[in-house]
């Protein structure tokens, strides 16, 4: 930190503000399961349990927001499904830069 009149300036890097984030090219390659269970790869998500019921909301938006989080391009495509992306979209909770890259490629999803 430097001191300069009184005034504390933070000169930390996070690494949420530098980390790379992936999304693919269109919606149309996410080509994921709609329904029934799901498990995550240990590289998006390395929580107690790898299972997720995509019938259920809060298990979607759990298993989602750690692929948008920790996946890349071909994590996703073969994970997420376009339309259910869509239909949780607006409950996910997601860094800012990983909302906005989504939203300026797919603006369905910032409408959403």
């Amino acid at each position: 930190m430097i001191e300069q009149a009184h005034v504390v300036i933070d000169e930390r890097v996070f690494y949420r503000d530098i980390k790379p984030y992936d999304a693919p090219q269109e919606l149309a390659e996410l080509h994921g399961p709609s329904q029934g269970q799901m498990v995550l790869p240990i590289n998006v998500y390395w929580g107690p349990a790898h299972t997720f019921d995509l019938d259920n909301k809060s298990d979607v938006v759990e298993a989602y927001q750690a692929v948008l989080r920790e996946g890349r391009v071909k994590d996703q495509a073969e994970i997420l499904n376009s339309g259910l992306l869509v239909s949780v979209w607006p409950q996910l909770l997601l860094p800012a830069r990983v909302q906005a890259l989504w939203e300026n490629r797919f603006p369905i999803l910032a409408a959403a």
